[in-house]
């Protein structure tokens, strides 16, 4: 992944409100479109609880929830939201405030032509911050049973999806497939108006269990072996088109606009969502790739000033960034000469987890004594929270070592650390320390 940050964020102009029932509750919800300020993203918030609940339309707040989208922080959560998500991401918004009355957002007709049209209506207008942006540049694949999502790098600055919908069995649907581009034309004229479905023997079973049983067939589509049951279609595709809706909703939740090829087989919400997922993972470590410096700020003899540790416990060879007295980045080479790959296993040679952990340590010292009053100061371990050793370091890797002052007193510094190999984390922490004076140790 890469970022490429050519585009203005937008929000909306003037304020939007749209009112109706939730497609498998049935209950009456009002809804009502903010503007944003830029880098705000697109937020929902519960209205209707006795304390106003914020939930960021991202990845990391899906909840697990069959046949549909759900969103949640806490206790509270919104469901239903990828047809809004997808109308949002079709016009371009990023920043955009959502208020819900209510835990399920309105149905509609079952397609999101409701949301586009109010939130055209509204206005667009960009701001003068550029957004982000999630270049797909290497592939990704999940598959799932007989179902299928890939992520592809794409020649345009678009976002490109195909849809293989899979219905042969059911002679009412049989196969449909559909690729498009993903604008603001191309989802008015031929995505906008396309409908949820369900089959006629699915309708039944969820409505004796309470579920949608306010609709009826002239309210979604149920389809049968011959077609649409008291219904018919927009288009005679329109299922497949629909499952695109639904993608599209689906991929906003990665929080930044995608530029690539999407390719999906059968995929439905719980493989749309692993995918987003994925991409945010990548996009993050992309975002953390950032070519090292090659000049040592701080090279072994230096550092051999600030640190007691001698060999074969000196497990910093260079410091190639420093922030002040605020972050520092630092390099261990590691050679299979090192004393510990005797032991650590001979066969499979591992640096020991701990090792990693003090190497952590060590670079949190050398940041700590880049504070002026604490010249001078050893950084004495005194607690580790949050450790995570995530992956093996072995001979050949560089590991860079990163740590990030969270507080700093005269007598006390704690701060939060982090080691890569490449794009990979490999070991985290939170530590904290005593600072005394080096004639105290």
């Amino acid at each position: 992944m890469e970022s490429a940050g050519t585009m203005l964020q937008k929000t909306i102009k003037d304020e939007a409100r749209l009112c109706g029932k939730g497609l498998f509750g049935g209950e009456e919800v009002k809804v009502i479109f903010r503007p944003a300020e830029a880098d705000t993203g697109v937020i929902f918030i519960r209205t209707d609880l006795a304390e106003r609940v914020v939930i960021p339309a991202l990845a990391a707040n899906i909840a697990e929830m069959d046949r549909r989208t759900a969103l949640k922080n806490g206790e509270a959560s919104v469901e239903t939201p990828e047809h809004c998500l997808a109308a949002i991401s079709a016009l371009g918004i990023t920043n955009i405030i959502i208020e819900v009355a209510g835990g399920e957002l309105p149905g509609f007709d079952g397609s999101c032509e409701a949301y586009f049209k109010a939130l055209l209506e509204s206005g667009i207008v960009e701001q003068d911050t550029e957004c982000k942006e999630l270049v797909i540049t290497e592939s990704v694949s999940i598959t799932e049973g007989d179902k299928s999502i890939y992520a592809l790098p794409y020649k345009s600055d678009s976002l490109n999806i195909t849809y293989d919908l899979d219905y042969t069995q059911y002679e009412g649907i049989g196969r449909q497939l559909y690729t498009c581009e993903l604008s603001r034309e191309n989802f008015s004229n031929n995505l906008a108006r396309a409908r949820t479905f369900v089959l006629e023997e699915e309708a039944r079973l969820l409505q004796e269990q309470g579920i949608g049983a306010h609709l009826g067939p002239e309210d979604i589509l149920v389809i049968n072996s011959e077609g649409p049951v008291d219904n018919s279609y927009r288009y005679s595709d329109e299922c497949v088109r629909h499952k695109i809706v639904d993608l599209i909703g689906d991929l906003m939740l990665a929080g930044r606009r995608i530029t690539g090829r999407i390719v999906a087989y059968k995929s439905g919400h719980a493989l749309n969502q692993r995918l987003a997922r994925q991409l945010v993972r990548m996009a993050e470590q992309a975002d953390r790739k950032v070519a090292l410096p090659t000049e040592a700020l701080l090279d072994i003899r230096k550092i051999q000033r600030i640190l007691p540790h001698r060999y074969p416990f000196l497990l910093v060879d260079k410091v190639v960034e420093i922030e002040g007295d605020k972050r520092i980045k630092g390099i261990k080479n590691v050679t299979y000469n090192e004393q510990f790959f005797q032991g650590h296993f001979p066969g499979t040679p591992t640096m020991p987890g701990v090792l990693l952990v003090e190497a952590l340590a060590q670079i949190s010292g050398l940041l700590f004594a880049q504070k002026l009053e604490l010249t001078g100061k050893l950084a004495v371990l005194l607690t580790m929270d949050a450790v995570k050793i995530r992956k093996s370091v072995v001979p050949g890797d560089q590991v860079v070592l990163m740590a990030e002052v969270l507080k700093v007193r005269r007598r006390s510094a704690k701060c939060q650390c982090t080691a890569m190999v490449g794009q990979d984390i490999v070991a985290e922490a939170m530590f904290k320390f005593m600072l005394v004076d080096e004639d105290m140790v």
